[in-house]
């Protein structure tokens, strides 16, 4: 290279200037990385399609897709079209010439600068703004489909005397539009008055006009059409009093007119409506008198009438009109928002009955056998015994059951029996060896439904199991047992091909098997496996030879997941249950719509309203959506998820409900009519708990139906903490199957408490009729005790529990050692005008891992028991000790009530000896053998230390020895 500068020559003019070479090997990385990120994004759209396409529910997949991409273009299309315009507009009305000053001198060199690239600068600023715009739009799709697809609810509101729809479905979309125009409008604006003062069109320091007349009258219209949007505002705001959020006495999340509302705000939003008008007109007007002098004014006094019409006015009405006679000011809206609420909650059926809350009879032996017809008391607690079914029907460590079980009903003998059932799913924390073909390809699936009596327990403790073992057998019959879809089921897995599965084990090692269902994705296409080596990021994906012809990726496994994407439109509840239907295991999804736009309905968080002591300790029980928003909620939809196909079926299920109505006319053909549901799958549907429990948060103040209770606060209740622990959380409802007062048999039922707010004792009591099918299905009851008498609300009941002096005995003799006592669910039974307590406990410790049922806690009409089993508490409770014992453990000829119940002495070495049994049992199990020595030296001095203290005592009463009811024999079989 010559020298054309005095500058060295030689390589170090070629310093950053790379060679052919390299600007050919950039240029290559350059478009490698460009192509590498096209099939990023097209591997997720890609995948995301096979799937939908796999669930059949690709209408879904398609349908919001192509709403998004239109309200994108569409609005992303107005927005770039708005501004380039008024860009193009505002250079095209600049001055031929610029003003003799430093401002404009300094500008002409920016004019100068950017003039080679104006078309492009143009475009690059309205492509941004509209991508921007388009990508909020695109977020809007929801709005846009119940707009467009949205159905009359038949209702009015009760002071426009709009249908709900209109709030429901219309006024978002009218928020969205108007939201859309300010944005419109303000970027407008900015864009235009930069490009008038960049070309000379507006002067902050050159002599002269300060604006051009062109420039003045574009600059008038675009804020004129701020103006004329905000009087479309001010008009929407009149509507929008009925969906406005305020806070008011006892709710925190009213919604509707108040007095301040109507008879302030609703006339000054139609006058600053009016001002607004007038005051875009006058900017319209600039185009013919040039000048911003009246506009200027005109926009001075709204802004003036806003603060005084819009806000002091309103200040001084509720200062001086209300505030001295609220009740009476306030009173004809209370009623309407509770009218409102409560039918937009689904609780305006609720009966409210009065409950003495003491029985009247004085012989309480009689009611002994009114329990049995009364109750079918639950002992097997569902969140308490999760462990025992684990240790004892675990089978082999790669398989759990969840951290709290279900509640079901299945037939035993001709009779629903309350059953507690779990999955046994799979674990890959506890396979024996984790690698890639491990973890996805052999250990795929859980095995078989494990399932209790809810109202017994075995001598030990321990459930009744009425379907167990692997492969699972008992009362449910022949089904399908393998489980490939499951709440723990977390992970993919690949399915069908070469590489065989781990069905289960026996005693003669292991089965494989092969899946033949046609859920997933086939991966034969080498463009699915490369889409989903990319989107899982694992790359063994696209070469592993474990991978063939009829393999298949399974994926979005646990049945929430599955069911929330098939409608993204719904809300979930937290607890999906599984229950065997037809041969199938069937998980069963309940499923809500919502709006946050029912006019007068108050607001309620979904997340804070549905947690309870069980959320709070397993984020699986959370409902989907925690932070919406809604003061409308309808369990609208019952869903299922096949347990090994993960076939998703949405059934509708409250056939009135307006918002399902019209998300059915947005995704047609996803939701299966409610008759297609078989009888088989109806027995197992049930009332779900998010919903009661949204429910029962609305109903601790709008039980009351008159203005004036609700505004005196004075019948005010709360959902009283769990007191079986310290999670410092709700309690959580119950299942039971229970005899309300006025019904005439049991009925699978849902319940709860409620205590005055900021007190312990009871205020009420709730259920609803849980049992899919009848008549009866979703009416709530509440038994309302009397203020004037304190009842014992379940904080007292356990506090009263723990501080009876042989019952603290009792409980600090079960924490001997290392043992650790639980509590399970205290439920609570109306009983006769009485109410009656019912608590099992639980020990979990010494050798075991895993509680078993101890004791039972039972109160009713001040006594209280606390007995090795339900019947006995009763009987001790109801004073009937005559009543038949439950029978001797097997070889014991003594059918003498136990004197462990009388002696502590013996009832602990009893228990020792029973944890020396269960420990020797295990060590059996192990092949520990030194364990097993240990555990039988301990067995005998346990027995010993018993026969010792129960001859001691029966040379005090006069009596003989004898050996201990109910211990447990020192030479357990091998």
């Amino acid at each position: 290279m010559p020298d054309r500068g005095g500058g060295p020559t030689g390589p170090r003019m070629r310093v950053g200037r790379p060679s052919r070479r390299v600007r050919t090997l950039l240029m290559t990385l350059g478009v490698l990385a460009v192509l590498g990120m096209a099939f990023t994004m097209f591997a997720g759209f890609w995948t995301d399609w096979l799937w939908y396409r796999s669930v059949n529910y690709s209408s879904v997949f398609t349908t919001t897709l192509w709403t998004k991409i239109g309200l994108f273009f569409v609005f992303g299309l107005l927005m770039a079209l708005a501004v380039g315009v008024n860009i193009w507009l505002a250079h095209r009305l600049r001055p031929p010439l610029s003003a003799m000053s430093m401002e404009q001198q300094n500008l002409d060199r920016y004019r100068m600068g950017i003039a080679p690239y104006k078309k492009w600068l143009l475009l690059g600023i309205t492509a941004l703004v509209g991508l921007i715009a388009g990508a909020s739009a695109s977020g809007q799709w929801r709005t846009w489909l119940m707009w467009v697809n949205g159905v009359p609810f038949g209702e009015k509101d009760p002071q426009f005397k709009l249908d709900v729809s209109f709030y429901a479905f219309d006024l978002p979309w009218y928020r969205f539009l108007l939201g859309f125009g300010f944005a419109a409008a303000i970027l407008s604006v900015i864009a235009a008055a930069l490009t008038h003062y960049l070309y000379g069109g507006l002067r902050v320091t050159s002599p002269g006009a300060r604006a051009t007349a062109a420039a003045t009258g574009h600059l008038s219209v675009l804020l004129g059409i701020f103006v004329a949007l905000k009087a479309v505002a001010y008009w929407l705001d009149r509507y929008g009093l009925a969906v406005k959020s305020s806070d008011f006495r006892a709710t925190d999340n009213w919604t509707g007119l108040r007095y301040v509302d109507a008879n302030a705000y609703l006339p000054a939003k139609t006058i600053l409506f009016c001002i607004a008008v007038i005051c875009a007109l006058l900017f319209f007007a600039t185009l013919w008198r040039r000048t911003w002098q009246l506009p200027v004014i005109g926009f001075g006094l709204m802004v003036l009438s806003a603060i005084l019409i819009g806000g002091l006015y309103p200040a001084i009405v509720q200062k001086f009109q209300v505030q001295p006679n609220e009740q009476a000011k306030e009173a004809p809206y209370v009623e309407k928002n509770l009218e409102a609420t409560r039918k937009a909650y689904g609780i305006d059926g609720t009966k409210v009955t009065d409950y003495s809350g003491t029985s009247k009879t004085e012989d309480k032996s009689t009611l002994r056998d009114d329990v049995g017809s009364t109750a079918s008391i639950r002992i097997m607690d569902p969140n308490i015994v999760s462990p025992t079914f684990q240790q004892l029907q675990q089978i082999r460590n790669y398989y759990a059951f969840p951290t709290n079980l279900d509640v079901d009903r299945y037939p035993k003998n001709g009779k629903d029996q309350d059953t507690v059932l779990g999955l046994r799913e799979i674990n890959l924390a506890g396979i024996p060896k984790k690698n890639w073909i491990n973890n996805h390809f052999r250990y795929t699936h859980g095995y078989g439904v494990v399932a209790a009596e809810g109202t017994s327990a075995d001598a030990q403790g321990r459930p009744n199991f009425t379907e167990s073992d692997l492969p699972s057998e008992g009362d449910l019959g022949t089904y399908e047992q393998r489980v490939y879809y499951g709440e723990k089921t977390t992970t993919y897995s690949i399915v069908g091909g070469p590489q065989k599965e781990i069905d289960y084990s026996d005693d003669n090692g292991e089965k494989t098997t092969s899946y033949k269902g046609d859920s997933g994705v086939n991966l034969s296409n080498p463009v699915n496996r490369a889409a989903y080596a990319v989107a899982f990021g694992e790359p063994q994906i696209l070469y592993s030879g474990a991978i063939g012809d009829g393999s298949r990726i399974l994926y979005n496994r646990t049945p929430k997941e599955r069911v929330e994407a098939v409608a993204p439109w719904l809300t979930i509840d937290g607890d999906a249950y599984p229950a065997v239907v037809n041969g199938r295991i069937q998980w069963i999804v309940d499923a809500y719509t919502t709006t946050n736009g029912y006019p007068y309905s108050s607001r309620t968080t979904l997340g804070d309203t549905t947690a309870d002591s069980l959320t709070a300790t397993n984020d699986n029980r959370a409902v989907v959506a925690q932070q919406n928003q809604v003061n409308y909620i309808r369990n609208s939809v019952k869903a299922t998820v096949d347990a090994y196909s993960g076939k998703v079926k949405l059934y509708q299920w409250d056939t009135q409900d307006p918002v399902l109505k019209t998300w059915m006319k947005a995704f047609p053909d996803t939701v299966e009519p409610k008759s297609d549901i078989s009888p088989q799958l109806m027995d197992h549907l049930r009332y779900p708990q998010d919903l009661f429990k949204v429910q029962r948060e609305l109903l601790t103040r709008y039980h009351v139906k008159d203005a004036t209770t609700f505004l005196s606060g004075s019948e005010v209740w709360q959902v009283p903490d769990d007191p079986t622990n310290r999670s410092g959380s709700a309690v959580p409802p119950y299942y039971l199957s229970m005899r309300m007062p006025d019904q005439k048999a049991q009925a699978f039922s849902l319940t709860t408490t409620f205590t005055p707010n900021g007190r312990d004792n009871l205020s009420a009591f709730m259920a609803v009729d849980a049992e899919a099918g009848t008549g009866d299905y979703g009416k709530i009851r509440i038994l309302k005790l009397p203020t004037n008498t304190t009842v014992n609300g379940p904080k007292q009941v356990q506090s009263q529990f723990n501080s009876q002096e042989d019952i603290a005995e009792s409980i600090r003799l079960l924490r001997g050692g290392d043992s650790e006592v639980e509590y399970g669910n205290l439920l609570t039974v109306p009983l006769d005008g009485g109410l009656l307590y019912v608590e099992p406990v639980y020990v979990r410790g010494g050798g075991l891992k895993y509680p078993l049922l101890r004791k039972i806690l039972v109160t009713y009409g001040g006594q209280t028991a606390f007995e090795n089993t339900l019947d006995e508490a009763l009987n001790k409770v109801f004073g009937a000790e005559g009543a038949t014992p439950e029978p001797p453990d097997e070889g014991d000829n003594d059918t003498s009530p136990p004197p462990a119940s009388k002696n502590p002495t013996v009832q602990q070495a009893l228990e020792d000896a029973q944890k020396a049994f269960d420990a020797g049992q295990e060590a059996l199990k192990d092949n520990d053998w030194e364990a097993y020595g240990q555990a039988q030296k301990d067995l005998e001095d346990a027995l010993k230390r018993a026969e010792d203290a129960q001859a001691e005592a029966g040379q005090g009463a006069g009596g003989g020895e004898s050996k201990p009811s109910g211990s447990p024999s020192p030479k357990p079989s091998s």
